[in-house]
């Protein structure tokens, strides 16, 4: 395994077994619950809003550690960002994800780089991201 892939999995792995934000939001302004059918996979995304800015984003569910592990990773990475921050961050990972953009390598993200080799996996990485987008969508914003 070559130090990159070996750094991505311990990236990966500690995101799965402590993972960041995971929990219920009380007062949230966005929940929005997905379930992945083909794996069991499911998340619920919660977001409070200060005005425009994102001021909490928390995660609760249960599946695989790259489904577990991004969502993580996306909790942690929204927290201050804009509203339209929030749509080109999630724009730019499915982008990623599909390779059609590349992933910066200094960045956790780049822990879920190896999962575009398998298409199946794919939907596990953007399982929290589409939550979040749909939850948005919803709201109008």
């Amino acid at each position: 395994m070559s130090m990159m892939r070996e750094l991505y999995t311990q990236i990966l792995m500690d995101h799965y077994r402590r993972p960041r934000n995971r929990g219920e939001l009380e007062n949230h302004d966005l929940q929005e619950h997905l379930l992945n059918p083909l794996c069991g996979d499911e998340v619920t995304v919660y977001a409070r809003f200060d005005g425009d800015k994102v001021a909490e984003v928390k995660f609760t569910g249960q599946g695989c550690s790259i489904s577990q592990a991004s969502a993580s990773m996306m909790a942690e990475r929204l927290v201050g960002k804009n509203r339209q921050d929030v749509h080109k961050e999630v724009a730019s990972f499915k982008s990623m994800m599909v390779g059609e953009e590349e992933f910066p390598e200094y960045d956790d993200l780049a822990a879920l780089k190896g999962v575009i080799n398998y298409p199946a996996r794919v939907k596990c990485a953007v399982l929290a991201w589409t939550a979040l987008q749909n939850g948005l969508e919803e709201g109008g914003s």
